[in-house]
């Protein structure tokens, strides 16, 4: 269990393109170990060898392991946002959530240390703070497709909706990526089925 009073604040800004480089390189080489050995099982020592610097200098730029894997999860984070921004505004919603679907399955799967770093979500009070982040961004950017399509549908209901959809789709997305891949996948496509069964009841008593 983390403890709350943990701070995640890198202690430096990469200003400097040099600088900028030496973090990613230091969130590359961690990444990697998280995805091999678990974030339990990584120590600030090897995340300094992996990047090839000495573990002060490593201290200079994180305070603690906690830091690093915060920083990992806020670049994640970024990743599906971005993606979610990008696909939704361009396909029809029922199209655009099986589109979702498969590519944040497929991001969860091959994105190094995703799985090590949020299967202990609820162990570390700042990747809560993170997960609730993006659960209320991406239900933001729902809640207006919604709007904009079916402008009937009640407010309460559609926020609903718009906080329902990514939630659960986004824990059976998780789940599903820690099983093996043909067993994820089956899992995957009954995830389909339900949220195109709840837009499909959710349009019908729009209309």
């Amino acid at each position: 269990m983390t403890d709350e009073s943990i701070d995640v604040t890198p202690r430096r800004k990469p200003v400097q393109a040099r600088s900028r480089e030496r973090v990613d390189a230091i969130l590359r080489h961690a990444a990697a170990i998280f995805h091999e050995n678990g974030v339990d099982g990584t120590s600030m020592s090897a995340i300094a060898r992996q990047s090839d610097m000495s573990l002060a200098s490593l201290y200079r730029y994180f305070p603690n392991k906690a830091a690093i894997v915060h920083a990992i999860a806020e670049g994640h984070v970024e990743k599906m946002e971005r993606a979610l921004r990008e696909k939704l505004p361009k396909l029809g919603l029922d199209e655009a959530i099986e589109v979702l679907i498969e590519q944040f399955y497929t991001f969860y799967r091959t994105e190094p240390a995703y799985s090590a770093i949020w299967s202990g979500v609820e162990a570390m009070p700042e990747l809560r703070d993170l997960d609730l982040r993006e659960l209320y961004n991406n239900a933001s950017d729902l809640d207006a497709r919604l709007q904009q399509e079916y402008p009937n549908l009640p407010d309460d209901r559609r926020w609903n909706a718009s906080l329902l959809l990514p939630r659960a789709a986004g824990s059976i997305l998780r789940l599903a990526a820690t099983l093996p891949d043909q067993q994820g996948r089956q899992l995957v496509g009954e995830l389909k089925v339900m949220t195109q069964a709840y837009v499909a009841e959710l349009i019908r008593q729009e209309r």
